[in-house]
């Protein structure tokens, strides 16, 4: 901790010298695009120091001797007849360069394209080295040239070697080596930012247990809980005793399965399989049943098993925190720095009942208890000597839990690196990535630090040898994110009020290499086209010759089925996108069959995670930096913002078409979405028009740029509902969030009509209905730019 102190407060600067403004004059080469058919090319650049190598000031080509020379063989009555044109003429081009300029900042024309930079367009390096524009091309090879495949092998044997809580020594020593590793890159900026958060932690003098009991509770069999170590962060503390039920993965439609067939966990223990959902959805919704407690277990069924033999053993349970939400649970919606007086509150996400991992073997003994109705095959795992029933077991079959978890208090730090972009260093392109883990973690967050490390290496590198950034592009390692994202949703809570004015998109490297058969993109909408257009051009790294793209649409496959999914919970994208309004990404490598069986566990070493990829982790991982990088030069260096702002207007349709089916039922109670429909054809309208304003636009005027790109930018913040409580309801965003004023809330609500229309509650749904209305009406009304430009017809 005595590091951390010292560090709470580091931050170095480094200041850069002024720079002067030339216009540089060179004659054409063959390696010239688009030569000027003048013979000569101008280009205006900003440098430090003297004037570049064979660079011209001035005119066409002339220096300041021959110019003196000429004046010197001039006569007198020619040398007055050309001063007295050369104020003429210099009079008429200011007057029409006024009249030019004067047009273009108040009436834009068509002609004046303002255009996203593409593959074919120029990235302007400004530097005296340099001088001649950098295209996609150059830029793509020169960042192959810097990436480097073995020091990414090399992190994360270093990050793996052993299990890596929050506030461990062993913890302290990787944030050091975080922390150097930034400052031997010369970044512009690198400090860390401490947070004092809520963490869970097994009691060992009071240790967790499962007995079975007879019908007068006596013990009859001590079932092994395993490692202690291995454990539910956020589970409710006590001891329950009840009959035992099988509820599948513990989806909703598991749990309404069961109850269609008559099966009633209320009352009961429930054991479940991992897989589907979080183990903090598996108890959410166990608890919505009113069960007592949830055993969670990897059936062989859903985990990977090959000839390699690297299936789990039966021995070994999986952890998982099971708080419903993101961010330090003891102080919701309120940054945790050491200073704040918090409120006796908890999130509500935080469950009520007990919870804890189990092992197969363990499972395979208590399903073996469970009679009841057969479980559809669906539910069949591969547990040998399993019948797989519903249960309960029986009249006399009983089970004995006890969870013992202490709360502590544990200051957790967040590391950055920052390289500042020259343009528009307020505007930020973050990339993050996990440090800490329970286990050894290779895949949870050894991977992923690997990978950010070599970013930052390789953007450094890049700069100092032409790249310029227009926008700054900050490296961030959080800490505390086996606990539920706490490290970067207690920064983001922190200082939303800054980041959602700043923060232009968020990369998330955790979980990034678990296979290497598919690739996913957990991602906002608005980087659906930019993902596809890079992934299309990066090489798969188990098919030769073939790209990411033609590799996942083999066969006739579609690109959104097969690789585009919504940001989980779990992830720390999920906070940037739902909580802070920022366009986030996870990207993930996985196996075909079945998933990594190790992450989450104490087997989870460099070792099992490249056995399980035949050797070519580091190569997968190489894959997974080429793309990340690919996205962060286009997003910190086209002079527009490549965010999809027009694909709400689309993603918002298909959500409200599925509305259609009700209107009838909505009509006989008086009820219309109208007004829904209107606010999205506003933001339609709104999406249009500002792609007709940009496009007709002046290319090169910096204010309508930037103007453009904060509208851009903030997108998906207006999706932030404004109407709800930030500490009551922090996943505000209405299309990725959760709770009662989201689209798919009030899609559940109105499924009543139908399924339960005694259970419709006409007042709730009006006031769900309006907090959607005016989300949306608000999203439209913040794309139009000026308040004279909206145009509803409310």
């Amino acid at each position: 901790m005595d590091f951390w102190r010292a560090q709470l407060q580091h931050q170095r600067r480094t200041k850069k010298p002024p720079r002067r403004s030339y216009t540089i004059y060179r004659n054409p080469t063959e390696a010239d695009a688009d030569p000027d058919p003048e013979g000569l090319q101008m280009k205006v650049v900003e440098a430090e120091g003297p004037l570049p190598p064979g660079a011209t000031l001035g005119g066409h080509g002339s220096n300041g001797e021959k110019a003196r020379d000429a004046g010197a063989r001039c006569p007198p009555w020619k040398a007055v007849l050309y001063v007295v044109l050369g104020v003429l003429f210099a009079f008429v081009m200011g007057f029409l360069l006024g009249y030019a300029s004067l047009r273009s900042s108040s009436c834009p024309t068509p002609g004046d394209l303002l255009v996203m930079a593409n593959d074919e367009s120029a990235y302007e390096a400004e530097d005296e080295r340099i001088g001649a524009p950098m295209y996609w091309a150059e830029l793509r090879e020169m960042f192959q040239k810097y990436l480097h495949e073995e020091k990414i092998e090399g992190t994360i044997r270093k990050m793996s070697e052993a299990p890596h809580p929050p506030g461990s020594p062993r913890l302290d020593t990787l944030s050091r080596h975080v922390l150097d590793a930034f400052a031997s890159y010369s970044l512009d900026h690198s400090w860390t930012d401490s947070h004092y958060v809520g963490l869970q932690r097994p009691n060992w003098r009071q240790p967790s247990f499962l007995h079975r009991m007879d019908a007068n509770g006596a013990v009859l069999e001590k079932l092994p809980l395993g490692d202690p170590e291995v454990y539910c962060p956020y589970s409710a503390s006590g001891t329950v005793t009840g009959n035992l039920v099988f509820a599948n993965y513990g989806r909703q439609e598991d749990f309404a399965f069961l109850k269609q067939r008559g099966v009633d966990p209320q009352g009961h223990l429930v054991i479940v399989r991992i897989g589907q959902i979080s183990y903090a959805e598996k108890v959410a919704n166990a608890e919505a049943s009113k069960a007592k407690a949830v055993l969670i277990y990897p059936d062989p069924f859903d985990v990977l098993q090959d000839p390699r033999k690297l299936g789990l053993s039966p021995n070994t349970s999986i952890y998982g925190h099971v708080h419903m939400g993101a961010g330090d649970p003891y102080s919701p919606g309120f940054p945790s720095f050491n200073h704040t007086q918090f409120p006796p509150v908890q999130s509500s996400g935080l469950p009520k009942i007990l919870a804890h991992p189990i092992s197969a073997e363990v499972a395979a003994r208590l399903l073996r208890q469970v009679m009841g109705p057969p479980a559809p095959q669906t539910w069949n795992g591969r547990l040998p000597g399993v019948p797989y029933q519903l249960g309960p077991g029986a009249p006399d079959f009983r089970l004995e839990l006890r969870v013992q978890n202490l709360k502590q208090s544990v200051m957790i730090n967040n590391i950055f690196g920052c390289i500042e972009g020259r343009f528009e260093p307020d505007h930020y392109v973050i990339v993050g990535a996990q440090r800490d883990s329970l286990g050894p973690g290779a895949a949870r967050s050894g991977v992923g630090t690997a990978i950010l490390l070599e970013l930052a290496r390789t953007f450094t590198a890049m700069v100092r040898n032409g790249f310029q950034l227009r926008r700054s592009l900050l490296f961030v390692s959080w800490d505390a994110g086996d606990f539920g994202s706490v490290g970067s949703t207690e920064w983001l809570e922190g200082y939303l009020t800054m980041l959602h004015l700043k923060a232009a998109a968020y990369i998330s490297l955790d979980n990034a290499v678990l296979g290497d058969d598919k690739f996913f993109a957990k991602t906002s909408p608005a980087l659906i086209g930019l993902i596809e257009s890079i992934v299309r051009q990066v090489d798969s790294p188990n098919r030769s010759g073939q790209s990411i793209f033609d590799q996942m649409t083999e066969q006739g496959r579609r690109w959104e089925t097969e690789v585009i999914q919504a940001i989980p919970m779990d992830s720390s994208a999920f906070a940037f996108t739902s909580f802070g309004g920022v366009p986030a990404v996870e990207f993930s490598f996985a196996e075909d069959a079945r998933p990594y069986p190790f992450l989450n566990t104490m087997l989870d070493t460099y070792d099992n995670l490249n056995r399980a990829l035949y050797g070519r982790l580091p190569a997968v991982a190489k894959t997974v930096a080429e793309v990340v990088g690919h996205l962060l030069i286009k997003l910190t260096h086209d002079h527009l913002l490549p965010l999809d702002y027009w694909c709400y207007g689309d993603v918002l349709l298909q959500h409200i078409g599925r509305f259609n089916e009700y209107t009838t039922q909505l009509k006989s109670r008086g009820l219309t979405l109208q007004w829904m429909y209107s606010a999205r054809g506003d933001y339609t309208r709104a999406a249009e028009k500002l792609r007709k304003d940009i496009y007709g636009s002046e290319e090169h005027n910096e204010r309508l740029l930037r103007m453009y790109n904060v509208r851009i930018m903030r997108v998906e913040f207006y999706f932030l509902s404004q109407y709800v409580a930030v500490t009551e309801t922090p996943f505000r965003h209405i299309l990725h969030g959760r709770g009662p004023h989201t689209l798919g809330a009030l899609l559940e609500h109105v499924g009543r009509l139908r399924e339960a229309p005694e259970t419709f509650d006409e007042t709730l749904f009006r006031r769900q209905l309006a907090l959607v209305t005016w989300t949306l009406q608000g999203a439209a009304n913040a794309l139009s730019g000026d308040v004279w430009n909206i145009d509803n017809n409310f």
